[in-house]
Order: structure tokens, then C-alpha cells, then sequence
């Protein structure tokens, strides 16, 4: 896991600007701790911060091969969990390997099948190569999106990099934020190829774009597909397990400490059990980190969102599956502390609206840091299995929206509510969410004699597989990799994806529960609590301290009339909320309090030019 960026100028030699290609790729320090590597010819170069996960000494980059027609040369992050497969073919073709990375192994497939290479991998992975023999650069990422990846177009070629941040640091860039990036800050539709920052561009998952002398030019080599699903329910659960067991299996391979991230919900708790049973085949104990709030056990308040608080279902897994266990408790002084603030805001470059969810994300991958590098991550199976909420909605399931947008904004009101009436109006967000939908929804294929429940919900599904699901892996990317630390997601292994997608509503919810097929999959490695359990999101600290803290910062913002956030927030409606009594219970305020000073950091870190017009 790493980071990577790099430039291409057709009308310049690169070697002699060596000053930019250094301030671009120490951006991707945090994602790169263990070393550093620049590589430039011509016009392009390439930079790369490594976090080494696999053949520690032998995997460096950029990596390149000398050919007779030219130098092909790589940067890549992420990780091929077929690498071992890779290699054995690529042997069997004629290659010779130096190292034992599966850097390599990409590097060496690309020079056989060239960009054809994308669709042998499976993985999490965004990498670019430089391919001197056609004096062109190609850039593929992985197909769920589980790794960032951006790019800008410039005069005479482009620049890349995993962060925008890298791309921020070249002086041909200006930071400027016109207003359908301002959209997309305030809505939670994730347009696919935008990167909120004006002229930036998001490669998009399971996409190849080659950029050469005529510019860029893109192909799509993965999309979520309709395709019938013939087989019964027992093989279809069947066959989930034994996919998952293959996935796990494949996603426990590293040189350094591996552990995985338990919410004692049932998709944390299954590939936490998975892998436990897996590592004892080795003699080794699996670490398990949860994540919870001082007091917060003892004192927990049910609602619409979260029935039950999490811990004693951690337990309960910890102990069956035998885990060495670590609670990570975090208190209210640490979530609300503004330096952790400009922390995520940094890591994400934008103020993306998560609140204590990403502080507390950030806080507690620091604690795993120091400890492991590698961690085992739930994500993405509710998209995949149809676990939220909101598959159970018949509001939701009906309207012609985002379904998620239904749930957030019956349980958390109208976050936006602190805008200015004229930027309100200029944004005109709901003509903005209703535009994505129906863009996002026109991508759905419907199985000839599909009954209209069942399209409703493969709508549904597709709609959080191709755009919600991309919201959560970028923040669990940018917390985890702040950092330094690998954070795998196995549910978002594409076969399981296409398998699972395929499936009917009928078969996913065959016990009217969510999840039923997970559930019964990894039945026999869990406990009777958790697989009982109703669905519970990612925790939330209730501690009222917590909402004192915002509005006693929202009061010392206030007492700074210049700010320039107050050109996009109404004084007034923020100052209202800042002086009310206890934000218990007002989940609209508390995020709007959220909001501002997530926008204000942002304002302070990066200058943007924010132009409304």
C-alpha cells in the first residue's frame, strides 16, 4: 500500500524539475512511511511514498524495465491477492522475477498483455504506467473504487496522484471549488469522476485512462452486469462461503503484523471469525480492535439507528473465536480536539461531513498502527447483502432518489440548513440529487420477466454498490492511510460482488432479515448473539460533552466575523444552534455545527478560490 503521483509534460523535459516531483510525492508521506522513490525520463515522471507490506526489501518503486524500444517504468499501490497466480503464468511466458512483490508481477503483466493486465487482477489497486515505447501514460484503478485515484488534464499532458493533494502541490494547479463541487460536498450521491476540485478528475473504478500527445482517452474494463442467477438457496449459500474463505484467505497474506477491525456487528464479526479459524491452521492468533466511547456501554440510549451498543457483542466474538482482543476508547477531549479536526480534513482534502465518525475512525487506526499494519476491514457488505435499513424501507425502496437519502434525512433532518438562502438557491441540490439519480439509475440492467420487487431492489443495490459504497471506502482509504496503516475490505472482492449482486432479493432476505445469506454462510462461526443481531452502524459518541465542545468552537468561530466560511454558512443560523441549550437528540444541529467547522478547517488549510457563479 502506497502512494503515487507523477507528472507528464510533452513539451518539457522533466529531469529538470525535480523541485515539483519532490513536493508532489512527499503529499503521500503519511501513505508511505517506510521509503521514497523518484523516477523521470523525459517527458514524464513519476513518484512514489511505500508502505511496505510484501517482500520488504525487494519491492521499491518506481520500478522500471529497460526494453529495446524503450523503458517501461510503474508506480503502483495497493495489493493483486492473485500475485502468486500472476507470477507462475508470467514464468511459464518467459519472464524472469528480481524480487518477490507483486509489483512486479503487475509491472511484468502489463509488458504482456498491456492494459489488458487490469482484468487478470484481483485486488484493490490504482497504479500508472509509463510506457516509453509509445510515449504514453496508463492509469488503471481497481473495480470497486477501493483505492483513490485523480488526475488532471494540463496544457500539454497531465498529472496523477492518489490524494488530490499531490496534484495541489504542482504550481500549474490553482485550488478552485466552483459550485457542482460545492454540490457534491453537500449531497451524498458520489457522481462518479468527480473529484469536487475544479479541472480534477477521478479515474473511475474499473476504468483504464491512457493519456498520449492527443490527450486522455478512457476504457471500461469491469461494470456491474445483470446476468440470471440459477442456483438454489443451499448452493447459493454454498457458494458465499466458499468464496469468502478463498477471499480471506488470499487477504491474510502480508510480510508484517495483520489483524481486523470488529464491530461485533455480523460482517466485522464473520470475516473476523473467518480468519481466526484460518490463522489457527498456522498456529497464530488473530488481533481484533474495536472502537468505543468512554461511559458509553453503561450508558447507552437506543434509537432509530443503533438498538444495542457494540461492545458486548465484540466480546462475545473475541471469545469464541479466541482473538487477541483490544478495546480502543476514546474519549470526548480526543474526538472534539480541533488538531484532530485538521487532521481529517487533511487526509481527506475536503470537509466532508462525517464528523466525531471520522475523527473517531482516525483515532482509532492510530491506535492500531502501533501494533499492526495490515487490518482486516467489514466493509462494503451491506451494499453487497443488502444490510442497511433502508432495504427494508418501503419508502425508501419506492422513492425515485438515492434510497440512503430517504433514512439520513428522516433521522438527521437537514444538515444544510446553516447555508446562506443565496447559495441555497444557486446549488439548487435537490434539482442536482434528482439529475444523479437518474443518471445513476439509467445504468441498471432488469432481467427479462423480473417482477418490479425485484428490480426495485437490484435498483437498490446497484445504487450502493456503484455510488455509497465508493463514499465509505474513500473515507476508510483516507483515515487508514493517514496513518500508514493497510486497511483490506473482502466483501468488496469483485467475484463475491457479481455473485451476490445477482441474487434475489427473495434469496438475499429468504428469512425476511437482512443479510440472511451472510448470516447463514458463516453461521457455524458465530455467536448465537451476534447472529441474532439487528444491524447497527458504525458507533457514534452520545456523550453530550461532545455537542458542549462543538458549540463552544462555533462560538470562538463566531467571534471571528472575517472568516471566510461565513460567505457560504448564515451567521445567524449557526450562531442559533452554537447558543441553544443541549444538542441531545438534535442530530441536525450537532452536524451543522459539524459542518461549519469541518468547513472553516478546510477553508484555513487549503485557500481554495470558491467561485459561486
Amino acid at each position: 500500500m502506497c502512494g503515487i503521483t507523477g507528472w507528464v509534460s510533452y513539451d518539457r523535459d522533466l529531469g529538470a524539475e525535480d523541485a515539483v516531483l519532490d513536493a508532489m510525492t512527499e503529499t503521500m508521506a503519511c501513505r508511505g512511511p517506510d521509503d521514497r522513490g523518484v523516477w523521470a525520463e523525459g517527458p514524464a515522471a513519476l513518484g512514489h511514498r511505500r508502505l511496505a507490506i510484501i517482500d520488504l526489501p525487494g519491492g521499491r518503486q518506481p520500478m522500471s524495465v529497460a526494453t529495446p524500444q524503450g523503458n517501461v517504468a510503474l508506480v503502483y499501490s495497493g495489493e493483486a491477492y492473485n500475485f502468486t497466480e500472476l507470477r507462475r503464468e508470467l514464468g511459464d511466458r518467459g519472464h524472469r522475477f528480481t524480487t518477490d512483490s507483486d509489483t512486479e508481477a503487475v509491472l511484468r503483466g502489463y509488458l504482456e498483455w498491456g492494459d489488458s493486465v487490469a482484468e487478470r487482477l484481483n485486488g484493490m489497486y490504482a497504479f500508472a504506467v509509463w510506457d516509453g515505447r509509445h510515449d504514453k501514460l496508463v492509469m488503471i484503478r481497481d473495480r470497486m473504487g477501493i483505492k483513490p485515484f485523480y488526475y488532471q488534464p494540463t496544457a500539454d499532458g497531465v498529472l496523477f496522484g492518489s490524494e488530490p493533494k499531490a496534484i495541489l502541490a504542482n504550481p500549474l494547479v490553482r485550488p478552485r471549488v466552483a459550485l457542482d463541487g460545492l454540490r457534491e460536498l453537500f449531497t451524498m450521491v458520489k457522481t462518479p469522476g468527480h473529484a469536487v476540485w475544479d479541472g480534477m478528475r477521478e479515474v473511475e473504478p474499473g476504468t483504464v485512462v491512457t493519456v498520449d500527445r492527443s490527450g486522455p482517452r478512457t476504457r471500461v474494463y469491469w461494470r456491474l452486469e445483470t446476468r440470471p442467477h440459477t442456483d438454489d438457496k443451499d448452493t447459493t449459500i454454498g457458494t458465499v462461503r466458499t468464496l469468502l474463505d478463498d477471499i480471506v484467505r488470499r487477504q491474510l497474506v502480508a510480510d508484517v503484523p495483520r489483524c481486523t477491525l470488529l464491530s461485533g456487528g455480523l460482517d466485522s464479526s464473520a470475516m473476523t471469525a473467518l480468519a481466526a479459524g484460518q490463522l489457527a491452521e498456522q498456529g497464530e492468533k488473530v488481533r481484533s480492535f474495536a472502537v468505543d466511547f468512554a461511559g458509553q456501554t453503561d450508558n447507552f440510549v437506543a434509537d432509530e439507528l443503533r438498538g444495542t451498543p457494540d461492545t458486548p457483542y465484540v466480546h462475545d466474538v473475541a471469545r469464541l473465536a479466541g482473538t487477541d482482543h483490544q478495546d480502543i476508547v476514546l474519549d470526548v477531549q480526543s474526538l472534539a480536539d480541533p488538531a484532530v479536526r485538521e487532521k481529517v480534513i487533511r487526509a481527506r482534502d475536503l470537509p466532508a461531513g462525517f464528523g466525531d465518525m471520522d475523527a473517531s475512525l482516525l483515532l482509532l487506526f492510530r491506535a492500531i498502527r502501533d501494533r499492526s499494519t495490515v487490518a482486516l476491514s467489514g466493509e462494503s457488505a451491506d451494499e453487497v447483502f443488502g444490510g442497511y435499513l433502508q432495504f427494508f424501507d418501503e419508502e425508501a425502496r419506492q422513492a425515485d432518489t438515492f434510497p440512503w437519502l430517504v433514512r439520513f434525512g428522516r433521522h438527521f433532518g437537514d444538515d444544510t440548513g446553516v447555508l446562506r438562502p443565496e447559495l441555497t438557491e444557486a446549488l439548487d441540490l435537490k434539482g442536482y440529487i434528482a439529475d444523479g439519480f437518474r443518471t445513476a439509475a439509467a445504468g441498471v440492467e432488469r432481467l427479462d420477466g423480473e417482477s418490479d420487487l425485484e428490480f426495485r431492489m437490484r435498483r437498490m443495490s446497484y445504487l450502493h454498490l456503484t455510488r455509497f459504497v465508493r463514499v465509505l471506502l474513500d473515507r476508510k482509504d483516507r483515515m487508514s492511510m493517514a496513518v500508514g496503516l493497510e486497511v483490506r475490505v473482502p466483501f468488496c472482492d469483485h467475484r463475491l460482488v457479481e455473485y451476490v449482486y445477482n441474487t434475489p432479493w427473495a434469496l438475499k432476505s429468504f428469512d425476511g432479515r437482512e443479510k440472511s445469506l451472510l448470516r447463514e454462510a458463516t453461521a457455524d462461526v458465530l455467536p448465537r448473539s451476534v447472529y441474532d443481531r439487528v444491524k447497527s452502524p458504525y458507533p457514534s459518541t452520545q456523550d453530550p460533552g461532545y455537542g458542549r465542545a462543538l458549540q463552544t468552537q462555533v462560538m470562538d468561530l463566531l467571534a471571528k466575523p472575517s472568516h471566510r466560511v461565513f460567505d457560504l454558512l448564515d451567521r445567524e443560523k449557526v450562531r442559533r444552534i452554537a447558543e441553544s441549550g443541549s444538542l441531545a437528540g438534535a442530530q441536525a444541529a450537532r452536524r451543522g455545527l459539524e459542518r461549519t467547522l469541518d468547513l472553516a478547517t478546510w477553508l484555513d488549510l487549503y485557500a481554495p478560490e470558491v467561485t459561486l457563479g
